[in-house]
């Protein structure tokens, strides 16, 4: 696996399609976009671990947010749906994420709203967020269309395999 071609997915992906829900795009190319975006969060969790804070983590969460709804949506309508469920998935997780940047800048009175807020309705924000996610990982997973559907013609093969001489 070349991780430059990876590499270039994501790029692309951040500075062509930040917030693009429009057309297709086929499963290998949204599933290696996620896991460069989990390698970033684990980067970014383990800088939070060492800070003390989680800053970072709330920050990457929230800017990647939107580039991977859009990236879920197409691969959603590469099966023929509608990626509109995304938009269920972006609401609530810009709540979760939010919430998740004003625990770690408020210090210890943010931990203390945090237990009121989980206690209260953050459970029910968090089942639905979990509930949501499985169900677009569920979509995302289901192969393509071969042929052109309402979304647009089939996305080009991404093969991000081993580097060339």
């Amino acid at each position: 696996m070349d991780f430059n071609k990876l590499w270039q997915n994501f790029t692309d992906t951040l500075q062509n399609h930040y917030m693009d829900f429009n057309g297709r795009v086929g499963r290998a190319q949204f599933w290696y976009f996620i896991l460069v975006c989990v390698g970033i969060s684990i980067v970014a969790a383990i800088i939070d671990s060492v800070i003390g804070m989680r800053l970072i983590g709330a920050i990457v969460g929230l800017g990647l947010l939107l580039p991977t709804a859009g990236m879920a949506a197409r691969r959603i309508q590469d099966t023929g749906r509608s990626g509109q469920l995304v938009w269920i998935w972006v609401a609530i997780a810009a709540v979760f994420w939010v919430i998740a940047l004003l625990t770690a800048l408020s210090g210890p009175l943010g931990a203390l709203a945090f237990l009121y807020f989980f206690f209260t309705i953050g459970w029910l924000i968090s089942l639905a967020y979990v509930i949501v996610t499985i169900a677009i990982i569920y979509f995302c997973a289901q192969p393509g269309q071969p042929d052109s559907n309402t979304y647009g013609p089939p996305p080009p093969v991404f093969n991000p395999g081993p580097a060339t001489a």
